[in-house]
């Protein structure tokens, strides 16, 4: 069995919960960095991110820095002495400075087949660009973003009915399992690095509230891949009377009208014409109420065939 190495793990959402727990199963991790806790929901209650919780269940210090560039937060993570560092969505984008403290360098976990989608949501935007498989690359760290030279790479298959939830659970999972390889392939001295080529990259912005909002003239297929990329969030929506309606479980349907016309409900749920065929949206929700099928909320709120979604009117 091969030595347990001193890691240090940089990392904040779900997301990188499995490649932390996979770490502390196998090796000495000596200290989690994570984003600082955030205010959420309408309380605005302080909420930590994912990691931290399982750091200080297993009782590994926590470092939450407003900033990797400090004074203060290179001397403590030098004071650690970490042969080397796993990063896994951890939001921010690593100074030189950091990235040389461990002697192995930064190993990272990113959920796309690099080069394509460098940046922070390359799940949604593959799925929103209607691709039909992604997957995971580790790769070497440098001060770019996601630019540094990549270590290996599984492919994944997209299923038509995942979501941008379940797609990274998934990956999740994966990424853990290749991050335990390609630290037993750095203790074995076989870990074989690749430039990337950067006249293949695609880029992959974090996404906003905006990016869920429905284009009802886009083709049904597009339209489908807009509601799955966006769930669990920012949420796909439109609008119904000028209120926001939210909508969940989008599918191919039979029809065709005017983009943004509801054609009707029925089983698969409210059957919406787009700019090429129609979709059928399986969940919706109106503000102040509850998310519930479509069948039901249009029981309590009749949609008549012919509105209009996705106008203020």
């Amino acid at each position: 069995m091969s030595p347990r190495l001193r890691i240090a793990f940089f990392g904040s959402p779900e997301f990188a919960v499995p490649t932390l727990r996979a770490l502390l199963a196998l090796h000495d991790v000596v200290v989690v960095v994570t984003q600082p806790d955030k205010p959420a929901g309408r309380g605005r209650e302080l909420l930590a991110p994912a990691v931290k919780s399982v750091a200080l269940a297993a009782a590994v210090p926590v470092l939450q820095p407003v900033s990797a560039r400090t004074e203060e937060f290179l001397r403590e993570l030098t004071e650690l002495a970490p042969e080397v560092a796993v990063v896994v969505a951890y939001g921010k984008i690593l100074p030189q400075a950091v990235l040389d403290v461990p002697r192995h360098g930064c190993l990272n976990v990113h959920g796309s087949l690099l080069p394509r989608y460098r940046g922070a949501a390359p799940i949604q935007r593959a799925i929103l660009d209607g691709e039909c498989e992604t997957g995971i690359t580790i790769m070497r760290l440098d001060v770019g973003m996601d630019t540094g030279p990549m270590l290996f790479a599984r492919r994944v298959p997209i299923a038509p009915d995942d979501t941008a939830g379940t797609l990274a659970a998934r990956l999740a999972e994966l990424g853990a399992d290749l991050m335990r390889e390609a630290l037993e392939r750095l203790q074995a001295g076989t870990l074989a690095e690749t430039a990337q080529d950067a006249t293949l990259a695609t880029l992959a912005p974090r996404l906003g509230k905006e990016d869920g909002r429905i284009d009802w003239t886009q083709p049904a297929a597009r339209v489908v891949d807009r509601v799955r990329g966006v769930d669990p969030w920012p949420g796909a929506f439109t609008l119904l009377a000028g209120e926001p309606l939210k909508a969940w479980g989008a599918t191919g349907a039979p029809g065709a009208g005017v983009a943004g016309t509801v054609l009707g409900v029925g089983e698969q749920g409210l059957v919406v014409a787009c700019g090429e065929g129609a979709v059928a949206l399986r969940e919706l929700q109106l503000p102040g109420r509850k998310r519930m099928p479509a069948r039901g909320l249009v029981a309590g709120r009749p949609i008549a065939p012919g509105t209009q979604l996705g106008s203020a009117a």
